[in-house]
């Protein structure tokens, strides 16, 4: 068969984070489970959605293997309530022999850690921002952290959707760095990465396919147009989820404008060149930085994008002509003949 018949749609709902007043509204999880299932049905599969708990995974593994589901579309995003435990699940699919959507142990485990992200790009020479890996007071100390081009970007090396995020991240000064570095890795007990920041138009690249299949979507962009003057030009965690903050309403995404084909070509090639040398399959985002010369940069690979109806997979789908079903069926079919070649 070209596709397959029931699949059982999963979710983690021990969630990454202890909730506070401005965090995320982790409802969302299961919102986005939901609506993935209700596509999946709306085009004629045989859906179950199923919620894993930190402390039921052997149960749910246990079900999906005695169940007759030939396919588990894979929303898990922690486990245990550790968001580093999500490469260990798809790792536990692949023991116990359960097909899954998405990226392998391997793939998320280099995106979750971002400094090996960096190495792989590097390697696979794939543009990204120079970079610094600062995971103790002695690496924060360091005096080359004196001589850097600055001004550089600083983010957690563990996390994702802008955790950790605001305008102090943004740094002109090794003093200031060091200080954010310092304040990030007390609060979250993580190291962190700081990378020369890139002035210019933020990118997102969504990616679907698999070997000579892969496909970019339409581009999109950030409009800060609605940022104003004495805020940087960064998608901080307000400007993702918060939508009383300023941020928020300067940080519009749309699709791509007055790009030069060049232009475009050089940010699909890098893309591209990003979901290989990090072993991305079916579905992923790039998202980069263009600097004034045109040259674009990898700042980060997302392996297990948001792919609710109002994400940016969704947006980019819609302006390739892929209703919200459409686009999951599509995913769910690569994923499919992806499984069926092995």
């Amino acid at each position: 068969m070209d596709r397959p018949d029931r699949i059982a749609v999963l979710y983690n709902t021990d969630y990454d984070h202890e909730l506070t007043s401005d965090e995320v509204d982790v409802g969302a999880v299961e919102e986005s489970a939901r609506a993935i299932a209700s596509a999946l049905s709306e085009v004629g599969y045989r859906v179950d959605l199923i919620g894993m708990q930190g402390l039921d995974v052997f149960e749910v593994l246990g079900r999906l293997r005695e169940s007759k589901h030939d396919l588990v579309f894979n929303l898990c995003e922690s486990m245990a309530g550790k968001p580093e435990n999500e490469p260990t699940f798809a790792g536990m699919m692949d023991l116990f022999g359960v097909p899954y959507t998405g990226a392998d142990l391997l793939a998320l485990a280099s995106c979750l850690h971002k400094q090996r992200t960096k190495e792989l790009l590097t390697a696979a020479k794939v543009p990204t921002p120079p970079y610094r890996y600062l995971d103790s007071a002695a690496a924060v100390a360091d005096p080359e952290l004196d001589t850097l081009d600055y001004p550089w970007f600083v983010k957690l090396a563990r996390e994702d959707a802008s955790v950790g995020i605001t305008e102090e991240n943004l740094v002109a000064s090794a003093a200031a760095l060091r200080k954010r570095a310092t304040d990030l890795m007390a609060e979250f007990e993580q190291p962190v990465l700081a990378e020369r920041y890139i002035e210019g138009r933020e990118i997102n690249v969504t990616l679907l396919g698999n070997g000579a299949n892969l496909r970019v979507l339409p581009l999109h962009e950030i409009d800060f147009a609605g940022m104003p003057a004495d805020r940087p030009r960064i998608v901080s965690y307000a400007a993702k989820w918060d939508e009383t903050h300023v941020d928020y309403a300067g940080t519009k995404p749309v699709p791509l404008r007055d790009a030069a084909p060049a232009l475009v070509e050089a940010i699909e090639r890098v893309a591209r060149g990003a979901w290989t040398a990090l072993g991305l399959r079916d579905y992923g985002r790039v998202d980069l930085r263009v600097d004034r010369a045109g040259t674009p940069w990898v700042i980060d690979v997302n392996p297990n994008c948001d792919i609710s109806p109002d994400a940016g997979v969704a947006r980019s789908g819609a302006v390739a002509g892929y209703a919200y079903p459409q686009l999951i069926d599509l995913i769910t079919r690569l994923a499919w003949a992806r499984i069926k070649q092995l």
